[in-house]
């Protein structure tokens, strides 16, 4: 026995020299994989489908909360199942174990969104259901409800309806959405260390954030990080005082170990109010952020925008950033902690923050790095931030503001926009190109940079993916450019003295195909009668570039209808203008009444129904349902709502009688033969319009 008892304890060590919240020195870039109703952009097919482009920018994803909240579409906050049931409105779990297989073979980690400060009931305030994980039972009791749940207000449906509370009060604040887990009850801790074990061993997370961890003592995600041995975890302290953060931080310690890091509220802020106001100077100022502290700048995850921060609809503005977006992530690349990009950024200014990456990777950038302001003026309006890098000679300067500033003649800007630019130092000694790794519509121009003390230096580059060298490749002098009109991976190094180095690598997928513009119809089964009896149809609609369409909130009234397979809808159309366009929707009765979720990403005909009711109604897309009978008259003749061998023989009827006309002769060679009956046949029988 003590044989196997030294040996599992050998095995543990590794996983608890892991426990201490974030990694020292880490230079990785974290996404935030979702927005506020992404049902669309973050089902796990979708994301799994980006793992190679994300994969060169990213190493860790973050994901919406991933168990079933038993019903509905929900963005996974009010979480009901731990251990049995993982099909959630993002995908199966199948499609979960293989996004987060794929990711982890591409070098990507998943971070799991863990709501543990409260949890749904099954059906009345106290219930909560019996799973059984690797032979254990795991149930939560009503006695591991803190006692001043809901204001008080949990208590006394309990006490009237014969239930009993735990005896101890909140260990924070609280939130009468769902009920308050009580930290200090041994059964919730067994749960929550087997639920987090199960997220780390079982599905293959690879870290966790946090959700709401004001609503509980910082000791206890202390308790739960050092018990399952988590690398990374982030909580949501939210709150923008300095201090308050930092105090968090400190009270996750075990051992005097700090276990988990923290979103960097602080700097959000001020990034916020330095951007939306146009005032540069705000970043100067005492306070800034927790990765501009000395001592915590390793657990400060930095970000500009979150689902709760965003503008969710015209009706929830929330708190976003409104303006220098681009702006606002190039002051967060440059600077240290690890950064979390918010999806809808990702989606938007994608070509710009992959080339703000580059240059923080390039330069070497982690969550360690000392940062130090240069320069700033009130009257220029500018602030310039540099950021030491992977050596004490390389760094990256972030010039925010006005073009005032001038940069120093030892540094070459790399990457630019309204109010920033961003500039290498010299010494990183390093090939670079306007152009990031991606898919284009066209060909596309390249242009090199030499980032090199060497005045002169010259580049040498291929585009077969070999490595350049004096003898191998395509020498060009500093600022030259190059059109690239095929798919090609592009590799580019200094040339100096006869060596090469600082070689970059870049992959272009090169669309050369012309892109022909159609129209698309979107239909809504009709929401006039039961069960939602709407007295008006309303669509709001924007497109990919934000772009709104039928007027402001709630949108244009639709009155237009067709009757589809015995069914009625509603619908509009649109023109898709490009390869990359789409159209987003929110259906609606009325500015004051309650509208659906975001249908987002649609650029096909397609059909949609209003499936539930809950803070909002919950959308269903039925296209497969009813698009092979959009067009009734030619493939259901009978219009009885099935296409079958009556419709085939009737339109075989009708091409014999119409021997040598239009409408039977689909070859257009002035005869009906067996070839056009078999194609009006194959028509009807796969149902595609025509």
């Amino acid at each position: 026995m003590k044989k196997i008892f030294t040996t599992a304890l050998v095995m543990m060590l590794p996983l608890l020299s892991l426990a201490q919240g974030w990694p020292a020195n880490y230079n990785g870039v974290m996404l935030q994989g979702f927005y506020w109703d992404s049902y669309s952009d973050s089902r796990w097919t979708v994301l799994e489908s980006q793992a190679d482009e994300l994969a060169e920018f990213f190493k860790l994803v973050w994901v919406p909360q991933s168990a079933s909240c038993g019903g509905g579409t929900s963005m996974g906050y009010d979480d009901l199942y731990w251990f049995t049931n993982y099909n959630s409105s993002f995908g199966s779990e199948s499609q979960l174990r293989s996004m987060i297989n794929t990711f982890k073979s591409k070098g990507i980690g998943t971070i799991a969104d863990v709501v543990i400060n409260h949890r749904k009931n099954v059906s009345n305030w106290v219930d909560f259901p019996a799973e059984v994980y690797k032979g254990v039972t795991y149930q939560l009791k009503s006695t591991d409800i803190c006692r001043n749940d809901d204001g008080g207000a949990a208590l006394s449906w309990a006490t009237q309806n014969g239930y009993s509370l735990s005896a101890n009060n909140d260990t924070g604040e609280d939130w009468g959405g769902m009920r308050d887990l009580d930290h200090m009850s041994s059964n919730v801790q067994k749960s929550v260390k087997a639920y987090l074990g199960l997220l780390l061993n079982d599905l293959g997370y690879a870290g966790f954030r946090s959700d709401m961890t004001k609503g509980y003592s910082a000791s206890f995600t202390g308790m739960y990080n050092s018990s399952v041995g988590a690398e990374f975890s982030v909580g949501e302290y939210w709150d923008g005082n300095l201090s308050a953060v930092k105090n968090w931080i400190d009270g996750t310690k075990v051992d005097g170990v700090v276990q988990s890091a923290a979103f960097d509220f602080p700097f959000r802020y001020t990034i916020r109010d330095a951007v939306n106001n146009n005032n540069w100077t705000r970043l100067s100022g005492s306070g800034r952020g927790l990765n501009m502290e000395t001592s915590y700048r390793r657990y400060a995850v930095t970000f500009v925008e979150n689902h709760d921060t965003q503008i969710r609809d015209v009706n929830n503005q929330q708190d976003p950033i409104r303006n220098n977006i681009e702006a606002a992530n190039a002051y967060l690349l440059a600077t240290p902690g690890t950064p979390c990009i918010f999806l809808k950024h990702w989606q938007d200014y994608k070509e710009s923050i992959k080339q703000m990456i580059y240059a923080r990777q390039l330069v070497g950038i982690t969550n360690t790095s000392m940062t130090y302001n240069m320069a700033n003026s009130s009257a220029q309006n500018y602030y310039v931030q540099r950021t030491v890098g992977s050596s004490s000679n390389i760094s990256m300067l972030a010039a925010m503001g006005s073009t005032a500033y001038q940069i120093p003649s030892s540094f070459v800007v790399v990457v630019s926009g309204t109010n920033y630019r961003l500039a290498m130092s010299k010494t990183t000694e390093t090939a670079w190109v306007n152009k990031p790794s991606g898919e284009y519509n066209g060909a596309i121009n390249v242009t090199f940079t030499a980032v090199s003390q060497t005045d002169g230096a010259q580049l040498v580059y291929t585009l077969d993916g070999s490595e350049p060298t004096a003898s191998n490749g395509t020498r060009v002098a500093d600022g030259a450019s190059v059109t690239i009109d095929k798919t090609a991976t592009l590799k580019v190094g200094l040339l100096i003295n006869g060596a090469v180095s600082g070689v970059i690598t870049r992959h272009y997928t090169i669309d050369t195909s012309v892109f022909e513009p159609y129209e698309i119809t979107v239909y809504l089964k009709d929401p006039t009668v039961a069960p939602n009896n709407w007295s008006t149809v309303n669509f709001y609609t924007w497109d990919s570039a934000n772009k709104q369409f039928n007027g402001n909130w709630p949108g244009q009234s639709v009155t237009q209808t067709k009757v589809v397979n015995g069914v009625k809808f509603y619908y509009q159309t649109y023109n898709i203008t490009s390869k990359d366009y789409y159209m987003n929707f929110v259906f609606n009765h009325g500015s004051s009444n309650m509208q659906t979720v975001d249908v987002t990403n649609v650029n096909t005909t397609s059909f949609f129904e209003i499936i539930t009711q809950t803070n909002k109604y919950d959308v269903a897309n039925v296209t497969d349902v009813y698009l092979p009978y959009l067009d009734s008259d030619r493939a259901d003749v009978n219009h009885d709502g099935e296409v079958n061998i009556a419709d085939v023989n009737a339109v075989i009827d009708i091409i014999l009688a119409k021997s040598g006309e239009a409408t039977g002769d689909v070859n257009a060679d002035g005869e009906v033969n067996i070839a056009d009956v078999n194609a009006v046949i194959d028509r009807i029988l796969t149902a595609v319009p025509q």
